[in-house]
């Protein structure tokens, strides 16, 4: 299992420690470790890395060689160099490399049964549980059920107090903001704003609400004490 660690060199803790200085990364710090224990006692392996380049350690760390990996859409998954790592070193089903939208399906249903699925998550609870809005459903499908194991990156910006709040962040920061990332036309574009809306855009199609993991284990979920993604 996971240990719920603060995951520092020991000659490194004083010099980085230094670093972290601000209120914002010092809140990370106390809050990581305790949210990642939560995260356990609800059937998930969890752990807290202060840094970018601590997660990427420890996801790597966590991935046979052997695996084929697929990830679902997540700009976290990038910002801490997992997703490039991924591509150089792994057996992926990666549907970028589609050359038709059918071809793009296809790499997207094989994805279900990969070995180790990456992504990141709209919102999390400090309690412990994730809450992620999908538009085609195959992010939160795979969260669901199918690889064999689902390594979750969140950015401690996206921890919220409860899940109402959680629930909040996704409707109206993650979605409007990836409205945007997409180019597709919802009230929000316009607005920047949730309105709600039942449009052929709409990338609200899917809430899925994740208190407990089961099998236990088989979500792993990496608390990183920087801001990651939206």
């Amino acid at each position: 299992m996971i240990q719920a660690l603060l995951l520092v060199p020991s000659d490194l803790k004083e010099d980085f420690f230094m670093d972290r200085s601000d209120m914002i990364h010092v809140m990370y710090d106390k809050k990581g470790p305790k949210v990642a224990d939560n995260f356990i006692k609800r059937g998930f392996d969890a752990c807290y890395c202060p840094t970018k380049e601590d997660a990427l350690a420890k996801a790597i760390s966590l991935i046979p060689k052997d695996h084929v990996v697929s990830w679902g859409g997540s700009v976290s998954i990038n910002e801490i160099g997992l997703r490039p790592y991924i591509l150089e070193h792994y057996t992926c089903i990666d549907r970028d490399t589609a050359k038709t939208p059918q071809e793009r399906q296809d790499l997207m249903r094989h994805a279900l049964l990969c070995d180790t699925f990456i992504m990141g998550t709209n919102a999390a609870v400090q309690d412990g549980q994730l809450f992620n809005i999908d538009g085609n459903g195959n992010r939160v499908a795979a969260l669901i059920f199918g690889p064999k194991q689902v390594l979750v990156i969140v950015g401690m910006n996206k921890v919220e107090p409860t899940l109402e709040a959680a629930i909040t962040r996704a409707r109206t920061v993650a979605a409007p903001i990836n409205i945007q990332r997409f180019g597709l036309k919802t009230p929000c574009s316009f607005t920047g704003m949730c309105d709600d809306c039942n449009t052929s855009d709409t990338v609200c199609n899917q809430l899925v609400h994740t208190r407990h993991c089961s099998p236990p284990n088989r979500i792993k979920v990496i608390l990183v004490g920087e801001n990651l993604g939206f």
